[in-house]
């Protein structure tokens, strides 16, 4: 079996393929600071309860936490005995980076692009909501074509309570309408209604701007975050909360494939 390993900024996304089929996901805070054996003791943990500890024989890595890439890596040759495939743009992962400097392109946005064609052939906008809010826009030759990039909701919550002097945490959840008669109302307007308007609005720009844009294009909507935008707007064809561990999956089936026709 595989295990998949996504380390994102906020949170460490594990999940568990046999073959094709999904057995089972965790999602742990991300914590730079914690020790190879903290980690290691909690995955163990978590695969024993879920009777896979002896079942793990794969193991692919994407990380975007340089700090804890290396943790990672030493985990499962510790724990698992076994050497992470670390996924970079120089891996033949299928899909063809075309930005001006591919090495500069994260480990989830190349996962993500890969997910998205092949679960949808075919041209694509990935919107992932987590730490930030990121749009990969894949071409109908396999191609990523860019990334856009923007603070993620958590963010931006977080950034008016500490520094607007009468602002506070409010929980982010839509208001019962769009115009604020309060300021709890008013700023989760802001930031549900305000970035449902902001994936509209980017979604309309890159469609624009798609090489592919007299195709049928799928808007593919993922991340932590990404369900609390969705009952707002009708401009995302398909939600999947788990399209990077997918893509890690495919990925990992990709190499193995080339490693036994050579």
């Amino acid at each position: 079996m595989l295990l998949a390993i996504d380390i994102g900024n906020t949170n460490v996304t594990l999940g568990v393929w046999d073959g094709r089929s999904w057995q089972t996901e965790w999602r742990l805070r991300t914590t730079q600071d914690r020790t190879v054996d903290e980690y290691g003791i909690t995955l163990l943990t978590l695969l024993r309860e879920a009777r896979l500890a002896r079942a793990i024989n794969q193991t692919i890595l994407a990380s975007v936490v340089p700090n804890l890439t290396n943790t990672f890596l030493e985990v499962c040759a510790r724990y698992l005995q076994l050497t992470p495939q670390l996924v970079t743009h120089t891996l033949d992962t299928g899909i063809r980076i075309r930005t001006d400097n591919p090495a500069e392109v994260g480990a989830d946005r190349i996962t993500n692009a890969v997910a998205a064609y092949h679960l949808h052939p075919g041209p694509s906008i990935v919107i992932d909501m987590g730490t930030a809010t990121t749009f990969d826009v894949v071409s109908g030759a396999g191609e990523l074509l860019g990334v856009v990039i923007a603070p993620g909701l958590r963010l931006a919550a977080h950034a008016l309570a500490s520094q607007a002097a009468q602002l506070s945490h409010v929980a982010i959840k839509a208001p019962p309408q769009a115009i604020g008669r309060n300021t709890i109302h008013a700023v989760q307007s802001g930031l549900i209604f305000g970035y449902t308007a902001l994936v509209e609005g980017l979604v309309q720009r890159l469609r624009a701007e798609h090489p592919d844009q007299e195709n049928e294009m799928r808007i593919i909507g993922t991340g932590g975050l990404i369900h609390l935008i969705t009952p707002h707007t009708d401009v995302i064809d398909i939600v999947d909360p788990w399209l990077t561990l997918t893509g890690l999956r495919v990925i990992n089936d990709r190499l193995r494939s080339t490693e036994g026709a050579g």
